[in-house]
C-alpha cells in the first residue's frame, strides 16, 4: 500500500545515470496563436469554442484561459499555421454562438520544448527553463507542461535563441556531433 505522502521521486525511482533528465529540445516554426477575447466567463464557453474548431477538423495544441473581473475571459490557443484562415472563418461565422468581443491571430510565434522522462523525479527543471529564456530576454507568451515536457510559445524572431539557450542550460551542447547507428536485423 502506498503512503499518501510519497513524492513523484518515491513513486518513480531514478532511471539511472544512462537516462538523461532532459533528453532533447524540440521546436516548431509552424504555429499560430489565436486569442478569442471577451468570451462570457461561464461554464461551457471553452467547450463551445473548441467544439466548433473540432467539428471543422482544426487541431488545437496549447490552451490558456484568463478570466477577467468583468465577467468575461480570453481564451488563447495554438493551431497549425496552415489552419489560420479556417480558424478565422469559423470564429467570424460563429460569432453569435460564441458571444466574444474580438479575436486576433498571430503567426509570428514558435514553440520550443524540452522533453525527458527524468522530469518526473527532478525538481528545478521549470525554473531552469524559464531562467534560460529570461537571461536571453525572451518573452514567454504561453506555457504548457506535462510529466515529460515543458513547452513555451515565444516570438518567432526569438525562437532560435530560445533553442540555443535551452540546449546550453540543460547541458545538451556538443563540441562534436556524434551519431550512433545500430545495424542488423532489428532484434
Amino acid at each position: 500500500m502506498s503512503d499518501k505522502n510519497e513524492s513523484m521521486g518515491d513513486l518513480f525511482p531514478d532511471l539511472g545515470p544512462e537516462a538523461p533528465v532532459i533528453s532533447g529540445v524540440a521546436h516548431d516554426r509552424s504555429e499560430a496563436l489565436a486569442t478569442v477575447r471577451g468570451v462570457p466567463n461561464e461554464p461551457g464557453m471553452a467547450a463551445k469554442v473548441f467544439t466548433e474548431l473540432a467539428m471543422a477538423g482544426v487541431n488545437v495544441d496549447m490552451i490558456v484561459q484568463a478570466g477577467a473581473s468583468v465577467g468575461t475571459a480570453d481564451i488563447s490557443f495554438t493551431v497549425p499555421e496552415a489552419a489560420v484562415k479556417q480558424v478565422q472563418e469559423i470564429l467570424i461565422e460563429k460569432h453569435d454562438v460564441l458571444g466574444y468581443k474580438s479575436f486576433d491571430v498571430d503567426s509570428n510565434v514558435g514553440k520550443v520544448a524540452v522533453v525527458g522522462v527524468g522530469m518526473k523525479t527532478h525538481s528545478g527543471l521549470a525554473a531552469k527553463f524559464f531562467n534560460a529564456l529570461s537571461d536571453k530576454g525572451i518573452n514567454v507568451l504561453i506555457i504548457s507542461t506535462s510529466e515529460i515536457r515543458i513547452a513555451a510559445l515565444v516570438p518567432l524572431d526569438q525562437l532560435n535563441d530560445a533553442v540555443k539557450a535551452l540546449h546550453t542550460a540543460y547541458g545538451l551542447d556538443a563540441d562534436q556531433v556524434e551519431a550512433v547507428v545500430y545495424g542488423g536485423t532489428g532484434r
